[in-house]
């Protein structure tokens, strides 16, 4: 019995894909080379040197399977690899999550429960490398005419490409697939820091003077919102798009009752699943951040921001970013002149999961604090809007502006519905909690305009990433909306050229630009061309 699961728990380890959607029972049905290559290899080498050969090769497939492991958790969640160079820092990030999310008790649990996992895999799997060792010496001829008979089969099968399960071939290598792809990454993870250093050096607007930037919208106070996981997939999926639709068309109505226009299209976020940091920075800055190294080397940098920019052009500049505790150094870089987080937004209600506040409070918190100031000049502020984020539940519900208050009004809602645990049993569930989270954002940001909007608003309304695959499925894209909103229909007029369709609600053909794009289109539409005076 413990041979065979020995033998199991290799089979499984080699021939197991690197993505959760592919574990399927078919999906087994494979031959691995890297078994037939190791049992050649243990019976060719000498008798002294093999049990070193086979514990040596238990450790690398030990961890060559938590690396298999990783990148399926990556898959699921980010939609993308793991990168062994770049990605252990997310560990604090995923720390502060699950904090968040199950309490710093269960977060450390769940830390001590990885480590003991990683522990056991290699110690098991070698173990069982080495019990089958001695399983093919004991065995040698047997071991010959099995080598000799599935070599030749699965050299066929992956001549011809054969499959039972798309795209799982027969004949597998994943393990070694897996250590090419990963060694290839190292290198490259490590020259891209040079690559993307000259590459931020490079800005047309980086020396226009202040009284050049933004002329358009002199006057003006605008707004770039961020929404939590609104993707294409919100407008698009067959069960979410009814629903999300008649939203944006409801807020379509409300908002041209109230005097406003608005135009939509699409931009390519370089995340997916979470990293909204990196969404917002690749948004501001121009420049495709897509990793942390990237991000860390941006800040470190004098670029032109978005948000600098209005800030040179005289604007006062302000960042509310609810889910944002204790020190931030990027604000400087940004160029805020004051960082609203959570300890200075005066909440005093519960938390949704892991969002610190609902939607409704953070814009309610905003207009008072910056919006109804007396006094005031322009005003270019990011919000950051977290009830959707990821786990959706529970979940907050509109009420009338004037009781939001310090937010103890929602004490009862973070008691409403199903757990989180009950929730994420069941995929339909996940996706209808995201879809009610996604209603609960738009309808707090429209209401918000038709409630306290002005002539002078101007808003761009954005989603920062797709959601994560156990909402999209696998292979989805990197789409997510963007609006702008604006009373004045001069500040639309100015960007007539874009293509952009009318309403809240790009359609499936609405353009689409890379999210690094928006910057210099944004400026230039705005203000000066680069290198040439004022309009």
């Amino acid at each position: 019995m413990t041979t065979a699961c020995a033998a199991l728990l290799v089979f499984l380890a080699l021939i197991a894909p690197q993505t959760a959607g592919q574990l399927t029972p078919a999906a087994l049905v494979r031959i691995p080379v890297e078994g037939l290559l190791g049992v050649a290899l243990v019976l060719v080498v000498a008798a002294r040197a093999r049990l070193v050969v086979a514990a040596i090769g238990g450790v690398v497939l030990g961890l060559l399977t938590i690396l298999k492991i990783i990148d399926m958790g990556f898959g699921v969640f980010l939609s993308r690899p793991f990168d062994p160079v770049l990605d252990w820092s997310l560990a604090s990030d995923a720390g502060a999550f699950l904090t968040g999310s199950i309490g710093r008790a269960g977060a450390i649990a769940v830390g001590v429960a990885a480590v003991g996992l990683v522990a056991g895999v290699l110690l098991v799997m070698t173990r069982s490398v080495l019990r089958l060792t001695s399983l093919v010496v004991r065995h040698r001829t047997a071991a010959i005419r099995a080598v000799a008979v599935l070599a030749p089969i699965w050299l066929v099968c992956a001549v011809f490409g054969a499959q039972i399960v798309t795209p799982v071939p027969i004949a597998a290598r994943s393990l070694a697939s897996l250590a090419y792809s990963k060694a290839r990454q190292v290198p490259a993870s490590l020259r891209d820091e040079q690559v993307f250093a000259s590459q931020v050096a490079v800005d047309a607007f980086q020396d226009t003077p202040g009284e050049q930037l933004l002329t358009g919208l002199r006057g003006k106070d605008v707004i770039f919102t961020f929404v939590e996981s609104y993707g294409r997939d919100a407008l698009q999926d067959p069960e979410f798009a009814p629903k999300v639709g008649a939203v944006l068309d409801d807020g379509n109505r409300r908002l041209s009752a109230a005097g406003y226009a608005s135009r939509s299209a699409f931009l390519t976020s370089p995340v997916a699943g979470g990293g909204s940091w990196l969404a917002h920075a690749t948004f501001f800055s121009g420049q495709w951040i897509d990793t942390i190294q990237r991000h860390r080397t941006l800040v470190s940098t004098d670029r032109l921001t978005l948000t600098s920019a209005f800030q040179r052009a005289n604007w006062r500049t302000v960042s509310v970013m609810p889910n944002t505790g204790g020190a931030w150094p990027e604000g400087k870089f940004y160029g805020y002149d004051k960082v609203y987080e959570f300890e200075n937004l005066g909440y005093r209600g519960p938390k949704f999961g892991w969002a610190t506040m609902p939607d409704q409070y953070t814009l309610s918190t905003f207009d008072r604090t910056e919006m109804a100031r007396p006094g005031r000049g322009p005003l270019m502020a990011e919000l950051v809007l977290v009830s959707s984020h990821m786990p959706w539940t529970p979940l907050p519900r509109m009420i009338n502006w004037g009781d939001v208050g310090d937010g103890s009004v929602y004490g009862p809602m973070a008691e409403e519905g199903e757990s989180e645990a009950v929730v994420w049993r069941d995929r339909a569930k996940v996706r209808t909690q995201y879809e009610r989270s996604i209603e609960y954002s738009l309808n707090s940001l429209i209401s918000y305009v038709e409630t306290h909007g002005n002539d002078n608003l101007v808003l761009v309304f954005l989603g920062d990433h797709q959601p994560a695959p156990i909402v999209t499925g696998e292979g989805a894209s990197r789409d997510v909306p963007i609006t702008i909103v604006a009373r004045d229909r001069a500040v639309l007029d100015q960007i007539s050229g874009w293509g952009w369709q009318d309403g809240l609600k790009p359609a499936p053909d609405a353009p689409v630009w890379r999210m690094d794009a928006f910057r210099d289109r944004f400026l230039t539409a705005f203000g000066s061309q680069p290198g040439h005076p004022a309009r």
